[in-house]
């Protein structure tokens, strides 16, 4: 027996994503512990007055190459899911990276020292990215078109539900003492990727990957359960029926299935849209308030659990704003969305180099909290109040914005015969870029101090024009309608239709598909 319901298929296929948000987390709140500290340390090891073991930890390149190695190994993972889904299907893809997560937690349970642990991140990091590039995919190839912005979008609502859930359980460990501190946490990891592989044995294939293997009376059966309640005759899931039929038969024509299609002439431009949607999203700085944002709170004063505490709320923050997006992002169209998030993030980003700038000096060596890379520290109380609320705000607008738009936007771009691989390519840079910055960030903190606020800021000012001038609306069309943006009718040639012209079909799919 397979389950029909869209959300229900949705909620048990963006568990993929909740991987990725326990990483997050699991690494966050943990950097500054004292177990993890201690038990990788790479420093002296002092002793405050009260007696109490202090340890540098790992120098902060080596933070920054641990953190970033589950992104490279991402970045590999989203790589190989190209091939992987369309050789197996996108739910057994989706299995597989399932399994090889469960493997990788064990190994970072069980590391005895740095390399152990960056090896079990590299494996789980290669799951991540089959599951990531691969569950947007998934879900937009059964979603209707106004529905399909909400479906794939509760990809980036399980990643922030993973970053809250992990981060308080890594919290609540805090008061273990020993290396069981972060053992605990960092096994607890696998529940979601036994529940994600379970969950997905009831859940049926994609229908257009099923058309694409000629498997057409299993397609209709999946259209027929998720669109038309079992009605085999629903004018709706003939018509979705007809147009995959359609575009399959001209794509078996013109089929060329390897990644060097995506830089033919007559598909580069979507090809530079995806690539850039997913770099963009990571040169937010969203990276800096996720996996860093202990070391931002340390440099405001804040100490100890108060410090985890005031963490934790921008994770509660991330998951509440992106309830808006997901319930409108469809009505509001996608580049409207883009927009006023970049606009806001930038705002912000100024806003906190500028208090940094203003209320700041160097930090004793060692850093605020025996954190080194929080080298710089805040004079006053009322900037540091302002960094973080100008944080916390920050936050808000990329979890209302470019958090689920980068998961929803580049499954949406590109045909059948290459979607796969081409969602793969798309989501490797966002690995590509989430690996540097991960790699890049605690040195920056040591070496540019406030700058590097004033750098993000730039890039989200830059992002907002290239958006606003290369990037098409997509929302309310189906997957085949939307290469009328690219093609013309016959999918000859490139048109090239100006970003800004094109416009939000939402209302127009929701009057179709009420007749379904």
């Amino acid at each position: 027996m397979q389950i029909g319901n869209l959300y229900t298929i949705s909620a048990i296929a963006v568990l993929g994503g909740s991987l990725f948000g326990f990483d997050i987390s699991s690494m966050s709140a943990i950097i500054s512990t004292e177990a993890y500290l201690c038990y990788f340390n790479q420093g002296d090891t002092t002793f405050d007055s009260l007696g109490n073991r202090q340890c540098a930890g790992p120098r902060s390149t080596v933070q920054g190459g641990i953190t970033a190695s589950m992104a490279g190994g991402s970045c590999i993972g989203a790589l190989v899911s190209g091939y992987l889904s369309d050789w197996l299907g996108r739910k057994r893809s989706i299995m597989v990276g399932s399994v090889i997560w469960c493997i990788g937690s064990i190994v970072i349970c069980a590391a005895q020292n740095i390399p152990m642990l960056v090896v079990g991140r590299v494996v789980n990091g290669f799951s991540v990215g089959i599951c990531s590039a691969q569950v947007p995919v998934y879900i937009s190839e059964l979603a209707p078109p106004t529905k399909r912005g909400r479906v794939v979008g509760l990809q980036q609502w399980a990643i922030t539900w993973g970053i809250m859930i992990m981060f308080y359980v890594s919290y609540a460990c805090s008061y273990i003492q020993g290396p069981a501190s972060f053992r605990l946490p960092w096994a607890l990891q696998m529940i979601p990727g036994i529940l994600l592989f379970l969950g997905l044995t009831v859940l049926p294939e994609s229908p257009r990957w099923l058309a694409r293997k000629d498997r057409w009376n299993e397609c209709l059966a999946v259209l027929t359960l998720v669109h038309g309640n079992g009605d085999l005759a629903s004018p709706f899931v003939r018509r979705e029926f007809d147009e995959i039929r359609g575009i399959a038969a001209f794509e078996r024509r013109n089929a060329d299935v390897s990644f060097l299609e995506l830089f033919r002439p007559d598909m580069i431009h979507r090809t530079h849209v995806g690539i850039f949607t997913q770099i963009w999203s990571q040169l937010t700085g969203i990276n800096v308030m996720m996996y860093y944002i202990t070391y931002v709170f340390a440099m405001t004063g804040l100490q100890g659990h108060t410090l985890l505490v005031s963490s934790s709320i921008q994770y509660i923050l991330n998951v509440v704003c992106t309830i808006p997006a997901l319930l409108w992002v469809d009505r509001w169209g996608r580049r409207p969305t883009l927009l006023l998030g970049s606009a806001g993030m930038l705002i912000f980003m100024f806003a906190n180099g500028g208090l940094m700038a203003a209320d700041g000096s160097s930090a004793p060596r060692g850093g605020m909290d025996g954190l080194a890379p929080a080298s710089w520290q805040i004079s006053s109380r009322s900037a540091s109040t302002g960094i973080i609320t100008c944080t916390y705000l920050f936050v808000a607008c990329f979890a209302v914005s470019w958090g689920p738009v980068s998961w929803i936007y580049p499954a949406e771009l590109f045909p059948l015969r290459v979607r796969g691989k081409a969602n793969a390519l798309t989501t490797s840079f966002n690995w590509l870029f989430n690996f540097a910055l991960g790699y890049f960030v605690p040195p920056a903190f040591v070496h540019v101090h406030w700058r590097l606020f004033l750098l993000f800021g730039v890039l989200c000012a830059v992002m907002l024009l290239h958006v606003f001038l290369m990037f098409p609306e997509t929302a309310g069309r189906t997957l085949e309608e939307v290469e009328g943006i690219f093609t013309d009718p016959k999918g000859v040639k490139y048109i090239g239709t100006p970003a800004w012209r094109t416009r939000n079909a939402f209302y127009h799919s929701a009057f179709l598909e009420g007749s379904k």
